[in-house]
């Protein structure tokens, strides 16, 4: 099957590959060839998928994914691999998503932190897990 994986700013994927799993925003969501059409939203966590018995890890945002047709197609605004990711940059960006979360009042602003917060700590995940193989 093909997934595709595109952003706002590029394509940031494109080929056959034997399975893929996903952030669904009810949980994973494994997709293998044949899998019944579906339109699911996306949560920020770790995207990853076989190809040619090879794994690949992304940290990805929010979004939505399709499957249709033996293809799968995310939509997400952000998509970055172990190499895009450094992690002191991620850790300076949790502490300050956390202490927005604490400092501020409107709902909107705890809302953007925290989702600032998730995206952080799946780049995170997706990066230490990485050094851990």
């Amino acid at each position: 099957m093909r997934l595709e994986i595109v952003t706002p700013e590029k394509l940031v994927f494109s080929d056959e590959i034997d399975s893929v799993v996903v952030p669904g925003s009810e949980g994973e969501m494994g997709i293998l060839p044949a899998h019944a059409p579906i339109v699911s939203a996306l949560r920020p966590g770790e995207l990853h998928f076989l190809q040619k018995g090879e794994a690949t890890s992304l940290a990805i945002g929010t979004g939505f994914v399709e499957v249709s047709n033996d293809r799968v197609s995310v939509v997400t605004d952000m998509a970055l691999g172990v190499g895009e990711i450094d992690e002191s940059a991620v850790e300076q960006a949790i502490e300050n998503a956390r202490k927005a979360m604490s400092e501020k009042a409107l709902p909107e602003d705890i809302a953007a932190a925290s989702l600032a917060l998730q995206k952080s700590l799946a780049q995170l995940h997706v990066k230490r897990k990485r050094r851990q193989l």
